[in-house]
Order: structure tokens, then C-alpha cells, then sequence
């Protein structure tokens, strides 16, 4: 493979082989840093990687290490929660029927599989409703409202969508319905007439924790009602919903997010609820769950229902007290799922087709159209063009007579913004810095094009266009044993603005020829300027095995913690290489 730095127009010395720039984290502060050192008699690898956590003092540690529920906000400093729990409890009163409305991707549903599953422990009329991705499209629908209005529904509390469904809410007060409105998208230039707005984006919002999930709102709104009305309210009974909405849904793991994902990671692994028990058996993992097993593993599947049948699946899963039902339920989603993967792979593959003709030379933004794409993969597909062709990429394809996409950005990009540059042209929109949904009229595709490739040229920064591998320290082998291995782990759960710590070891060769295991991953041992040895392993990075071999070489890694046979030892996990020579030039 050659090296890839003559296609970026960026100092070559600075280019790994897969074409990746290399660039080291923000040093924290050394005063932060000083004091640290002060209270602890540690790896002062460690207490760097505290600080840059925003960690300041031996109490804090603590914390960090060992979070507790006890630190979660009350839910009573959230706008409107007084309004909700009163609408809430008039309905539980007066026997009203009372529909919980959400997204059809795994924030969505699990939400609504929370808040229904509280309330249908204390209210006999409730009912569940998620939009049909196909027929009805994201978010609050008039559809959905009817059918609430047949269900002689007088209250919706709808979770992750709502903030910028004005109309519709206009739509539903017409008939007679309320609407409480649980969100954590980016709010419009006006909130939506609704009895309770609860979103902690809110400008008039003075909850402190500002990157909840939408089902970490429907922890917080069940909270509250139980600790008003005094319900006994077990976290042990939810958690697990929102650890797997704070993975999939990719808002930052710090503060709130890491607290409620730690204990609810806890729960998953010592005693999940059937429908997660039933994914985990499919998903054949064997091992202690993780994050990146929520993001990768559990998560696909819950989103398989919404993407290729009805979200309707993923909610009675998870909401199903049976392990019997759960597993015929989540059996049908596996299928669901092997599905979407098919008509992932015959999209992508066709995208792919298709870039060959692109001026990725001129354009510094991908936006394509077919009318026969699949409306549940085309997101999934927008995700592998960034990973290859590093843009900001909007698919559409074609739904009830418009263009119906998935807008993707890359790290450093604001979609929302840009988005928000050319709403004239769009039907409907909403989501966030990192991800959105939007709808517009098939003859607006061109312009579409046109003013966003130009709105991208002119806000983003040309450096941000080569993928970045980001790292926090330089260390050395030697630095690697079972005991570091094991602290990297306490720094978990990972996920935005909280990622596995990251490492650069420079001047490597391979002490033995590289072996590429299972077609597609590279293995070798490794030996340093002072004679030290360790394996390595570069997962998906076998097309690199040729060129580390007889060459010096640098390594951006994270350390694992890996079992084999009951034994525990450090693994070096290489997510990027880099010739040596290279830099030195």
C-alpha cells in the first residue's frame, strides 16, 4: 500500500500509513497536574490521564473510579418537570389513556420502553406508539396523533423527538390532545405549544448536565413522578435502557451520561432484563459486556426493527417480563438485522460505485441520491463513506414522494449548523452536531447539492478533511504492564469526550515477520531501542503487515486488558502505524 500523504495537501511527516495525521491531545494544566501529584503516590501516566479528565483532587478520583447514583441531579431542576408530573398524574387520575410516542432508533425505543414500562406498573391505559419509518417518517407524526385521537388518548408524552414538531403539536391541542415533550435535540427558534418542554438544551433550562439522552430524559421525568407521588422507583430496573441509548445514540460518556452507563453496565452483564438477555445470547458474547459491544453488537439489533419492519418489535422486547417471548421476539429482530446487513452491504457497495465518478478534488461535501435506496440503511451507509472518503455526507433517497436523508459529519464539523444554513430548502429537519434527518422535495435536490457543498466550503477547516488519529501520551514499552493494563480499564465506560486513552511508541521493528491473522488482521512481536519485546495486534489493519516489516516504525494504540483461560494480560491494540523515517525526514 503506498503511503497515502500526496493526496492530502498537509506535511507528509506527519501521515501514518493509512493516511491518517497523527496529533497529540491538549496537555492538561500543569498546575491540575501538580496538585494531583501532590495528593497521589501513583503512575504519573495515570494522573496525566485524570487531568486531562478533568479530574482535579484525590475526592474527584474517587468519583471518577467509583461513580455513584448519589451524584446524579435532581430531576426537579429540569424546566417544566412541575407541569409534566401534574399533566402525568391528572391523566392517572381520571383514567385517561395515555400514549408514550418515540423515535424508532434505539434511543427512541428504549425510551418508550422505560417510561412505559414505570407507568403500566401504576396506570392500566397505557399504550406504546413508535412511527413507521416508511409510511410516516421521523419524528411526531399526524399519523400517530390520529392514532392516539382513535385510542380516545388524551395526553402523548413524547421521547427524543417533539422540539421542533410545532405544527403537529398545534395539530394534536386541535384534537383535544396534550403533549409532554421529553428531547434532547438541538430546540428551534420556538418551542412547540406543548403543557411541558423538557429538554435540558433549553435556553431557560437550568438543569446542569446538558447532553442527556433522550432515554436518560425518560429516566429523569419517571424519577421525578416516582419521587413525587412516593412510588418506590428502582434505578437497578432502568439503567440498562439508558447505558445502551448513551452508546448507541454516541452522546458524550461524561458527567451524568458515564454515571447512569456504569451502573447500568452493572445491570446488563449481572442481571439483564429477557429482551437484552435474549440480544446478548443471539449476539454470541461470551465475554464481560462493554460499551463498544452496546455500540456495535446490541445496538444494531435494536435498530434493525425500525430500519428494515416496525420500531413497534424493538419496544415489545424490551418491555417483555417473559425470557421465553423475549427470545421469539428478538429472534425475529436477528433476522431483521441479517436483513439489514444485506441491503447495507448491496447500498454501500453501490455508493461506492458511484464515488468512483466523484470530484472529491473539488468538493469538500458528498451528498447523493437514488430513488431505490433503502430508507433504513442509507444513515449506515452515509457512516462507511465518511470513514472512507473522510466528509461531511448527506444519502437521500426517495419516500412518499420526497427526498427523505441521513446527513453525517466528521469530527470537528457541525451538521446541525450547516443544516441550518440551508433549512429554506428543506421540508423538515432536526438532529444535532454529529448526525440529522431531513426531508426535502425531489426538484430541491439540486439546489440541495449546490448550497450545501457551499456552505461546507466555506465553514470548514481543509485540515479537518484527513482523518485524525488523536492520542494523549508518548510512553514505552516497559511502561505496559498487567497493572497499568488494569487501571486503563477504571477509566471506562468510553465513549465521547471520555475515549480510551490513546498512546504513541516510536522507533519499532518487528523482531519477527508479521502474520496476518484471519485474512484481516495484523500480528507480530515488537522490539524497542533497548531490546524490550511485546506482541502486538493491529485489528483490520492486515494491508499494512508488508511495510512495518524491515522498517522502523511508530505505533498509536490503546491498551486492553485481555483473558485467556483465566489468566488476565496486557494487549497492545495498534490502530495505526506510522514509518518512522517518515518523520525524521
Amino acid at each position: 500500500m503506498q503511503n497515502n500523504a500526496n493526496q492530502f495537501n498537509i506535511k507528509a511527516d506527519n501521515i501514518s500509513l493509512s493516511g491518517r495525521r497523527w496529533q497529540r491531545r491538549p496537555d492538561p494544566s500543569p498546575t491540575v497536574f501538580g496538585k494531583l501529584k501532590s495528593e497521589f503516590q501513583t503512575n504519573e501516566i495515570l494522573l496525566d490521564l485524570l487531568a486531562r479528565r478533568g479530574v482535579t483532587g484525590l475526592q474527584e478520583a474517587y468519583n471518577f473510579f467509583l461513580p455513584t447514583l448519589d451524584a446524579l441531579h435532581s430531576p426537579s431542576l429540569l424546566k417544566d418537570i412541575d407541569l409534566a408530573l401534574t399533566r402525568i398524574h391528572q391523566s392517572i387520575i381520571l383514567n385517561e389513556t395515555i400514549v408514550v410516542y418515540g423515535d424508532y432508533d434505539v434511543d427512541g425505543t428504549t425510551a418508550v420502553a422505560l417510561m412505559y414500562s414505570f407507568l403500566i406498573n401504576i396506570h392500566d391505559k397505557v399504550v406504546y406508539y413508535i412511527p413507521d419509518r416508511f409510511t410516516e417518517g421521523y419524528g411526531i407524526t399526524k399519523e400517530g396523533i390520529n392514532a392516539a385521537k382513535e385510542l380516545n388518548a388524551k395526553l402523548i408524552i413524547s421521547l427524543d423527538c417533539g422540539i421542533k414538531s410545532n405544527q403537529q403539536i398545534d395539530y394534536a391541542n386541535g384534537l383535544g390532545i396534550d403533549f409532554i415533550i421529553g428531547d434532547h435535540h438541538t430546540v428551534g427558534d420556538e418551542l412547540p405549544n406543548a403543557i411541558a418542554v423538557l429538554n435540558p438544551k433549553r435556553p431557560d433550562c437550568e438543569y446542569p448536565y446538558k447532553e442527556l439522552s433522550g432515554c436518560g430524559i425518560s429516566y429523569k421525568l419517571a424519577e421525578a413522578y416516582a419521587e413525587k407521588y412516593n412510588i418506590r422507583f428502582d434505578p437497578a430496573k432502568y439503567l440498562d435502557l439508558v447505558a445502551i441509548s448513551v452508546a448507541a445514540d454516541l452522546v458524550p460518556m461524561t458527567g451524568e451520561n458515564r454515571i447512569m452507563s456504569y451502573h447500568g453496565l452493572q445491570l446488563i452483564n449481572n442481571n439483564p432484563r429477557p429482551g437484552i438477555k435474549a440480544l446478548i445470547e443471539l449476539s454470541k458474547i461470551k465475554h464481560k459486556i462493554d460499551v463498544s459491544d452496546l455500540v456495535f453488537r446490541i445496538g444494531p439489533r435494536i435498530n434493525a426493527a425500525g430500519r428494515v419492519s416496525s420500531g413497534k418489535l424493538a419496544v415489545q422486547m424490551l418491555v417483555e417480563e417473559s425470557l421465553e417471548n423475549a427470545i421469539e421476539i428478538a429472534e425475529t429482530i436477528n433476522q431483521k438485522n441479517t436483513d439489514r446487513q444485506n441491503v447495507d452491504q448491496t447500498t454501500t457497495r453501490h455508493a461506492l460505485a458511484i464515488m468512483k465518478e466523484y470530484d472529491l478534488v473539488a468538493k469538500k461535501s458528498i451528498v447523493l441520491y437514488q430513488e431505490d435506496w433503502h430508507q433504513g440503511v442509507i444513515g449506515i451507509v452515509a457512516s462507511r463513506l465518511i470513514e472512507k472518503y473522510h466528509r461531511p455526507t448527506v444519502l437521500l433517497t426517495r419516500s412518499n414522494g420526497h427526498a427523505i436523508g441521513s446527513a453525517r459529519a466528521i469530527p470537528g464539523f457541525d451538521m446541525y449548523a450547516a443544516l441550518q444554513q440551508v433549512e429554506g430548502l428543506l421540508e423538515q429537519w432536526g438532529g444535532h452536531k454529529a448526525a440529522a434527518g431531513l426531508t426535502l422535495k425531489l426538484e430541491n435536490i439540486s439546489e440541495f447539492e449546490l448550497q450545501f457543498e457551499k456552505v461546507v466550503s466555506e465553514s470548514i477547516n481543509t485540515d479537518i478533511l484527513t482523518p485524525l488519529s488523536e492520542y494523549d501520551l508518548e510512553i514505552s514499552l516497559t511502561d505496559i504492564t498487567l497493572g497499568f493494563a488494569k487501571n486503563i480499564v477504571r477509566f471506562g465506560p468510553f465513549g465521547p469526550d471520555n475515549p480510551k486513552p490513546t498512546f504513541v511508541i516510536k522507533r519499532l521493528s518487528c523482531y519477527d515477520k508479521p502474520q496476518i491473522i484471519s485474512g484481516k488482521h495484523t500480528r507480530c512481536t515488537v522490539v524497542d531501542e533497548q531490546g524490550n519485546l511485546t506482541r502486538i495486534i493491529g485489528y483490520g489493519l492486515s494491508n499494512i503487515s508488508e511495510h512495518i516489516y524491515d522498517n522502523i516504525f511508530d505505533i498509536c494504540f490503546t491498551v486492553e486488558l485481555n483473558e485467556h483461560r483465566g489468566m488476565f494480560m496486557p494487549l497492545i491494540s495498534v490502530k495505526d502505524f506510522r514509518l518512522h523515517q517518515i518523520q525524521t525526514i
